[in-house]
């Protein structure tokens, strides 16, 4: 009875004990009317607001080259194979592997000597020959008085006649056999045909050499100029031919990554024929190659250009976005706020995107952060580094970045 009157008793006592905590319990602030939780937290500088690190660029007009760029590969405008015309022993090579030659530049010689004597012999021939013509021409002269005083027989005449006339074919051909061992003495001094540079050798001097050897000596091959052969898709034929007609049109040699530019020249040839299985036209152009950085056989990417367009509204690509309703852009208002602006994109020209409308020139864009943005969003803007200058990475953005729109349709 005792014991249980003892947990009656302690029972009060907790439950007294809790109500006292509960009426001594500090109270809370109540929240002013009318003052919501965006507010509260611009009154104590929360993050509801702050500005957004972008970077921006100007929309603004300007003359912009139109082109179209395809893959090609550099040909040389001439190549030969220098080869040896007359057979004989190789005496000597003239040049070094990789030099640049000349037209006329001797390259190899033949050992001379055996034309040489083949031209002496022609020589002594002519020699005798001539002689004998001049004692002919004597006998003739000598039967023409005698046949018309009647002394000898016509028949002599005759035959004095046609024994001279031998003997000028004779000459003739002494003249001939001399002309043939002259060139052969001259063939015999191997010279470059062509201004060119050299290639690996393809014989060594000692040896024999013969016309008929299929690899020649070395082979010449001429890089100023060069011809770069392109593909582009047949779609802009009719904009080339409309082009071509007006006047030349320039192409230039690029790099693989179209960064680095290495010849610029015009377009020579359009190919009378568009690949069926592909659907490209093949075209030629020839470019000045003074410093050699074109080489035969390179991949190059080419560009073509089609047109000036004077005046176009331009903005970075970077600021092209695209959502669900086609390509927008963020828009920068005077009061530092953003609005998500639709846009029509003309084409990418580059860098640059062409606006057909959307945006008005003068205003600005953002080119760098939009992840971060949402319409209305307020923006720390930073206007974009001129070209040849990198960009510096945006505070609270992961570095800086290049937009992640498409370029238009």
């Amino acid at each position: 009875m005792r014991r249980r009157r003892t947990w009656w008793l302690a029972g009060v006592v907790v439950v007294a004990l809790a109500a006292l905590a509960l009426v001594l319990r500090p109270r809370r602030p109540e929240k002013a009317p009318g003052r919501t939780g965006a507010a509260a937290g611009q009154a104590g500088g929360g993050p509801a607001e702050r500005a957004v690190p972008v970077v921006v660029a100007t929309v603004s007009r300007r003359d912009v080259p139109i082109t179209v760029e395809g893959l090609g590969s550099v040909v040389a405008n001439r190549t030969v194979t220098v080869r040896t015309q007359v057979d004989g022993r190789l005496q000597g090579v003239r040049f070094r592997e990789g030099q640049l030659v000349h037209q006329g530049d001797v390259l190899a010689q033949i050992d001379p000597r055996p034309f040489q004597a083949q031209l002496d012999q022609a020589e002594g021939a002519l020699l005798r020959d001539q002689a004998q013509l001049r004692a002919a021409r004597l006998n003739v002269a000598r039967d023409q008085r005698l046949v018309s005083q009647s002394l000898i027989a016509q028949q002599q005449l005759d035959t004095d006649t046609a024994a001279a006339g031998q003997l000028e074919g004779a000459v003739k051909m002494d003249q001939a056999a001399i002309e043939t061992a002259r060139l052969n003495l001259d063939y015999a001094r191997i010279t470059s045909p062509v201004d060119g540079v050299t290639g690996i050798r393809a014989v060594d001097p000692g040896n024999v050499d013969h016309a008929s050897d299929a690899n020649g000596i070395v082979v010449v091959t001429q890089l100023d100029p060069v011809g770069v052969i392109f593909s582009l898709p047949q779609e802009n034929l009719v904009a080339i031919t409309t082009q071509l007609a007006r006047g030349p049109m320039q192409v230039e040699a690029l790099s693989r990554d179209s960064e680095t530019p290495l010849a610029q020249g015009t377009l020579e040839v359009l190919d009378n024929l568009i690949n069926p299985s592909t659907s490209t036209l093949r075209l030629k152009a020839v470019m000045p190659n003074p410093r050699h950085l074109l080489w035969p056989n390179q991949f190059v990417n080419a560009r073509l250009r089609l047109e000036v367009r004077s005046g176009a509204l331009v903005m970075p690509v970077a600021a092209v976005q695209r959502g669900p309703a086609g390509p927008f852009a963020w828009v920068v208002n005077p009061d530092s706020s953003v609005a998500e602006r639709p846009v029509q994109i003309d084409r990418s020209q580059g860098d640059l995107a062409l606006v057909a409308s959307g945006l008005r020139e003068g205003e600005r864009v953002v080119v760098e952060g939009q992840g971060q943005l949402r319409p209305g969003a307020r923006v720390a803007a930073r206007q974009a580094e001129p070209p040849g200058r990198p960009a510096q990475p945006l505070a609270g953005d992961g570095g800086a970045r290049n937009g992640t729109g498409s370029a238009g349709p």
